[in-house]
């Protein structure tokens, strides 16, 4: 029995069952987690939504920034933008139930045997694992109840752009979200430039990858997240995995087995 992390799917199905071959994956054992974005810019996102869904306890997912536009999409909070392949969800004769099980899935997984906690964007430096969890709660309870199309009526926006205890209302459940599924660049006060989206060496002064910046999780836990394509997969950091390695953008789909930090990659040649 082993647990792979799969970093982001982006709608290439095709790649996840290469990748799934390569890895010899068994259903019937195996355990997989996904790191958000299952879907968006690639071909294959009906088919690669409605497989991961199939998956029910046999996999546990979090939510990206890419999920949440589809929800805010499927509501009428949003309008489809340039370069998005969310067509044949929307049409879909499923596309209820689909919706239902996204809105249902978190924005962080915390598993305390292996210690590792996965969020799309990675852990901000300000928060231990309690408040990550209990954080990322505050939002999920929100898009499980009555409030999901309050939410998702005002989720995009920069602001805030720096944690505060203090926050309340629909602007504190921005910034956690933005957090989890945006963050790349922080401040050492965890302030977040949520503009830039190149590599560690285009910071601005005085912003640092998130994860180069002093943290309050243990050093003994593993922090595994996508989101950051230009990392290539590389932090430098020997308890922080990043996992999109760029696969809708012609590079590769990368899992990370838990039992051992095992890297597998499979390339991914959509032309």
């Amino acid at each position: 029995m082993s647990t792979y992390v799969i970093g982001d799917l982006q709608g290439c199905f095709t790649p996840l069952l290469k990748l799934l071959e390569q890895i010899q994956y068994n259903p019937e054992v195996d355990h997989l987690w996904f790191a958000g974005d299952l879907i968006n810019r690639g071909k294959e996102c009906l088919e690669t939504l409605r497989f991961v869904s199939s998956l029910g306890d046999k996999a546990k997912v979090v939510l990206g920034n890419h999920d949440l536009h589809l929800l805010a999409v499927a509501h009428g909070f949003a309008t489809l933008k340039r370069g998005d392949t969310l067509v044949n969800i929307l049409q879909a004769s499923d596309r209820d139930e689909l919706m239902e099980w996204l809105r249902q899935q978190p924005l962080c997984h915390y598993d305390e045997q292996f210690n590792v906690i996965m969020t799309h964007a990675g852990v901000p430096p300000c928060w231990d694992i309690q408040d990550t969890l209990r954080l990322s709660n505050e939002v999920e309870s929100v898009l499980r109840s009555e409030q999901l199309e309050d939410f998702l009526q005002v989720m995009y926006g920069n602001k805030p752009n720096v944690w505060s205890e203090d926050l309340i209302g629909m602007d504190r459940l921005r910034a956690i979200t933005n957090y989890l599924t945006r963050m790349r660049f922080c401040r050492a006060d965890s302030k977040l430039d949520l503009k830039s989206k190149e590599g560690p060496s285009t910071a601005q002064k005085d912003y640092l990858p998130w994860f180069q910046l002093p943290s309050k999780l243990p050093q003994e836990t593993r922090v595994v997240f996508g989101h950051w394509a230009a990392l290539e997969g590389v932090t430098n950091a020997s308890n922080i995995y990043a996992l999109d390695t760029g696969c809708v953008w012609g590079g590769a789909l990368t899992a990370l087995r838990l039992e051992d930090n095992q890297r597998f990659s499979t390339p991914c040649n959509l032309a």
